[in-house]
């Protein structure tokens, strides 16, 4: 069983996979921020550094994948691999941030793992409007963070809206995160949980 969190940056991916990994007691499958060598780089110069970082995320992504495949563990997973192929490197082309050929490289790349690819059984998109994702982000207190252009999310929400609009490689969970505070409030959280077993149950009949 795979559960994914997709959602732009601040949206609360990682809070909630954490909290939905505790109470199902599954493996919880993180983003690799710490310990991707680009992150920094790519804030403060992020045409030089797009094509690295987005390989890089590219690589984790299918890696993980890959070791579910092998492991059969249940999990919950922080990002899915859809996101940096379908959102965040075209968004980058789009903004003159990958140049062309980088950029369909990259898409000739993620066609070749996409056969291999098996998508969650259950997608949890986390919406939010841009306050609320600097709000958020501001909170973690990540110093690379604060370069973060606001067009830049912007424009990542307008692509995850168009992309979720169009999803149909299984059930789908959208969660308004400006409404439902759940790395706050239990019962935000408890409204979460009972919809993603509403979607479980129906997983299993």
């Amino acid at each position: 069983m795979h559960i994914a969190i997709a959602g732009n940056i601040g949206s609360g991916k990682t809070t909630l996979t954490t909290l939905l990994a505790k109470h199902y007691k599954w493996q919880p499958h993180f983003e690799e921020v710490d310990d991707n060598p680009y992150l920094i780089d790519f804030y403060k110069d992020m045409q030089r550094w797009s094509f690295n970082l987005q390989v890089f995320f590219l690589k984790s992504r299918f890696r993980q994948i890959m070791e579910l495949k092998k492991s059969g563990k249940k999990i919950v997973q922080d990002r899915t691999i859809y996101e940096d192929a379908q959102i965040f490197a075209p968004n980058l082309h789009a903004m003159g941030l990958m140049t062309t050929r980088d950029f369909e490289n990259y898409v000739d790349l993620f066609s070749v793992m996409d056969e291999f690819i098996t998508p969650p059984d259950l997608l949890i998109f986390l919406r939010a409007t841009v306050p609320a994702l600097v709000d958020n982000i501001g909170k973690r207190g990540r110093e690379y963070e604060e370069a973060i252009r606001l067009d830049y999310l912007n424009r990542l929400n307008e692509r995850y809206e168009a992309w979720i609009s169009t999803y149909n490689k299984g059930k789908m969970l959208v969660v308004d995160i400006d409404s439902n505070r759940f790395h706050e409030k239990p019962e935000d959280l408890g409204r979460i949980i009972q919809s993603v077993d509403a979607e479980l149950h129906g997983l299993f009949k």
